[in-house]
C-alpha cells in the first residue's frame, strides 16, 4: 500500500522541476520561446515554486518517520543524521560526477552560459559534503542546492527532537517558533537561502500536517497545525509570496488526504506510483541529460523553434528514462549497500 496523494504530489512536482530547468537553461528553450513565449516564460519562472511541494512533503514524511505520534526524544540523533546523509549523498555524488562529465562533453559541442567551468577537486569535495552553497562553490547541477537543504532541515528536526526529549511541551514550541522565525524573518532575506531556516516554514507546515492528519489526533497536534496556518497567513499579509501560498495549500491537502492509501490499481495510479518512486533519481540526473540533449540539438539540428521544441520533449523523455535507469542501477544498489549491517558488507567483500 502506498500514500496515493503523496505520490501524486511528488510525481507532478518532479516533472514541473524538470520542465522548469529545461525552460530556464536553454539554449533550446531560447528558440522555442519565439513560438510559445508565455508557456516557456511560465515554466522558466513560476514553475520553480513546485519545489515547495517537496519541502512540505519532506516535512510530512520526516514527522512520520521521526516522531509519528508527535512524541519528542530520539535515541541516537547523530546516527539518525548519518543515516539521512547515507540516503541522500551517495546517489547525489554519483549524479554530480555524471554532471561534471556531461558538462565537459557538452562544452565541446556548444558555448552557452548554462555550461559551468570544469569541476575542481575542492568543488567536488564540497558537493560530497553537501556544503557547496555554504562554501561558495558553484553548483555542478541544477537542484543540487535542494539536496543540501533537505539534509539541513532533517538534521534540524532531529536536534529539535533531541532537545525536547525530557520536556514534551518543548517540541511543539520549538516547531512553532522555528516556523514563525522562518516565515516572518529568514524567508524574507535571500541571503539566508543557503540555510535551513529560510525554508523551515514550509517544512514545519508539512510536519504539522502529518500530526494533524492523525485520525486519533491530540488537541495539541490540531492546535499546532492551526498555529502554523495562522503564521503562514500572517506572513502572506506581511509579504505575499506565491511559494508560501502554495506550501500552505499543499499542507492543507495533506491534512485532509495525506494518509489516503492506494494499492496502485489501474494504469493511472501505477504510472503515478512509478514516477514518484523514481522522482529523486530524475531530480538528480535530469540536468546532465538535458545539458547533453541541448548540446546535441545545438550542434546538429537547425535552430528552428519546432525542431528545438522536439529537442525539449526529447530531453524530458530522456530524463525520465535516465532517471528510471539511475534509480534501478545506482540509487537502489547504493541504498542497499549503505543500509546493510557492516558485518554483512564485510562478509560479501570476503567472499567476492
Amino acid at each position: 500500500m502506498k500514500f496515493g496523494v503523496i505520490n501524486f504530489l511528488k510525481a507532478g512536482a518532479a516533472q514541473l522541476i524538470v520542465l522548469h530547468h529545461l525552460a530556464f537553461y536553454g539554449p533550446m528553450s531560447d528558440h522555442v520561446r519565439l513560438m510559445l513565449p508565455e508557456l516557456v516564460d511560465w515554466l522558466a519562472g513560476s514553475a520553480r515554486i513546485a519545489v515547495q511541494v517537496f519541502l512540505v512533503v519532506g516535512g510530512f514524511l520526516a514527522a512520520k518517520s521521526l516522531a509519528p505520534q508527535a512524541q519528542p526524544g530520539i535515541a541516537d540523533p547523530l546516527g539518525a543524521i548519518w543515516r539521512r546523509y547515507l540516503k541522500l549523498a551517495p546517489p547525489f555524488i554519483a549524479a554530480t560526477l555524471l554532471a561534471a562529465a556531461a558538462t565537459a562533453l557538452a562544452s565541446s559541442w556548444m558555448t552557452h552560459d548554462s555550461i559551468s567551468d570544469p569541476a575542481t577537486l575542492g568543488q567536488l569535495a564540497a558537493h560530497a559534503l553537501l556544503l557547496q552553497s555554504v562554501l561558495g562553490y558553484p553548483a555542478l547541477s541544477a537542484g543540487a542546492w535542494y539536496v543540501a537543504i533537505d539534509f539541513q532541515l532533517y538534521a534540524l528536526v532531529v536536534m529539535m527532537l533531541w532537545l525536547s526529549r525530557r520536556r514534551a511541551w518543548m517540541l511543539p514550541l520549538l516547531v512553532a517558533t522555528g516556523c514563525a522565525l522562518s516565515l516572518l524573518h529568514f524567508n524574507l532575506d535571500p541571503d539566508w537561502d543557503n540555510w535551513a531556516p529560510y525554508f523551515f516554514g514550509s517544512y514545519a507546515l508539512g510536519m504539522a500536517a502529518w500530526w494533524a492528519s492523525d485520525p486519533h489526533r491530540k488537541t495539541s497536534a490540531a492546535l499546532l497545525m492551526l498555529a502554523a496556518c495562522m503564521l503562514a497567513l500572517v506572513a502572506l499579509v506581511v509579504d505575499f509570496r506565491s511559494r508560501l501560498a502554495l506550501a500552505l495549500v499543499v499542507a492543507c491537502v495533506l491534512v485532509l488526504f495525506g494518509r489516503m492509501r492506494t494499492a496502485g490499481e489501474g494504469r493511472g495510479w501505477a504510472t503515478i506510483d512509478w514516477l514518484a518512486q523514481i522522482s529523486y533519481a530524475v531530480f538528480l540526473i535530469h540536468f546532465p541529460v538535458s545539458l547533453l540533449v541541448n548540446a546535441a540539438f545545438t550542434r546538429f539540428v537547425p535552430p528552428e523553434p519546432e525542431l528545438q521544441g522536439l529537442g525539449m520533449l526529447t530531453a524530458w523523455a530522456a530524463s525520465l528514462a535516465a532517471g528510471a535507469a539511475f534509480h534501478r542501477w545506482i540509487e537502489v544498489p547504493l541504498g542497499r549497500y549503505f543500509s546493510a549491517p557492516r558485518s554483512a558488507i564485510a562478509g560479501r567483500a570476503a567472499t567476492a
